[in-house]
């Protein structure tokens, strides 16, 4: 018999009979749990309670097959019923259900107590990392509907090479010989695109690219990079406990990391007032610099950037100086139709007469593998010293 075959309410007496008898989980406790309530007690019957109850308790819950799938990136909880994965190609339904919304709420307040968070009515939402590095983010109901949300973002096994991400058609294989060349003239760039479109594997591949020789230091707020290369130095934030005490500013972890020697500076993901440092340090002779940023569009980026600086106190006019002179290319992604994620574009920045910047696009990319070359193709080529 599968876990998959149980019958919930089966389960659900022998975690009871269970719970009033405290101890160890173990085949032998369910057997008795088991006769004790009257039901089968065959080796299959006991092995499928044991283990839908040990994946209530421990990992994932019934959510850790799916975890374990090759290839997936994204697993998604809206309420009991409804449990979606994501494998590179967009969303699929799966078959996997909860009891009901108190057993998604009982596996979203676990996660949350393995990493020492709080999780209740009085906070009902968490976004924290657990210990294998899944990104874990859940809203309990009924703030959330169809009920309890949870959303797990599955952190790559290994480090893609960039000739892997041609295979799979993230971009051509001109895309590749572009970007290798970005990342060994040392061009301060950003990797740009929505939620979900593969910002960080590219970064990740595209910093495995860089020389052994250099230092690599990654600041971001969940550790998330894992580049194939002999010399990373990781630096990641940490959120406020229980208490509200003990966080760690991505703002402090830059300026640490510049006191570190990076040969490049990288922030996994600029979201907030870190953007001022990164850009202070693409100003201050910190080439190669580089982070992922969320943004519609490459066009869209300054705007994004101008936002994020100037709720951390740095004006329109010094803002777009920082990033004339400090950030020399944005790499976009976006997924198509399809479901899949491609490289949209490389765009340059170009300040004005009113000296804001705009991103011209260099070269941009179509689904069928063509390439257009932009008004900021020249300055591109210029930047890769072609």
């Amino acid at each position: 018999m599968s876990t998959a075959e149980l019958d919930a309410e089966l389960v659900d007496q022998v975690r009871e009979r269970l719970a009033g008898r405290p101890g160890d989980l173990s085949p032998h406790r369910v057997a008795e749990a088991l006769r004790a309530a009257g039901r089968p007690v065959g080796d299959a019957t006991v092995l499928a309670v044991h283990e839908a109850l040990r994946r209530d308790v421990v990992g994932a819950g019934p959510l850790e097959p799916l975890l374990r799938l090759p290839g997936v990136t994204d697993v998604l909880v809206n309420g009991p019923r409804q449990v979606y994965l994501d494998r590179g190609a967009g969303l699929e339904a799966t078959g996997v259900t909860f009891a009901d919304d108190e057993a998604v709420r009982r596996l979203a307040q676990r996660l949350a107590a393995a990493a020492g968070r709080r999780l209740d009515d009085q906070t009902p939402f968490v976004d924290l990392r657990l210990a294998d590095g899944t990104r874990c983010h859940a809203v309990l109901a009924p703030v959330s509907r169809p009920g309890t949300t949870i959303s797990l973002r599955v952190p790559p096994s290994r480090a893609f090479a960039l000739d892997e991400l041609v295979a799979v058609g993230t971009l051509t294989a001109r895309g590749a010989e572009l970007l290798r060349a970005l990342v060994a003239a040392r061009v301060a760039f950003l990797v740009t695109g929505g939620t979900g479109t593969g910002k960080t594997t590219l970064l990740a591949a595209l910093l495995s690219l860089v020389d052994p020789s250099e230092r690599i230091v990654l600041v971001e707020d969940a550790s998330e990079l894992r580049p194939d290369h002999p010399h990373v130095v990781g630096l990641e934030g940490r959120p406020a406990n229980v208490e509200g005490a003990g966080a760690i500013l991505l703002t402090a972890l830059v300026r640490q990391a510049l006191r570190m020697r990076p040969d490049r500076l990288v922030v996994g993901e600029v979201r907030g007032a870190e953007v001022v440092d990164l850009l202070a340090a693409l100003n201050t002779g910190h080439d190669g610099g580089c982070g992922t940023v969320h943004a519609n569009s490459a066009a869209d980026v300054p705007a994004r950037l101008e936002a994020l600086a100037l709720a951390a106190g740095l004006d329109r006019a010094a803002l777009h100086s920082q990033l004339a002179a400090g950030l020399g290319a944005v790499v976009h992604l976006a997924r198509g139709r399809d479901g899949l994620r491609r490289v949209a574009e490389v765009a340059v920045p170009r300040r004005g007469a009113d000296g804001l910047v705009a991103m011209v696009p260099a070269v941009t990319f179509g689904a069928g593998g063509e390439l257009w070359e932009g008004a900021g193709a020249a300055e591109l080529a210029g930047a890769l010293g072609r």
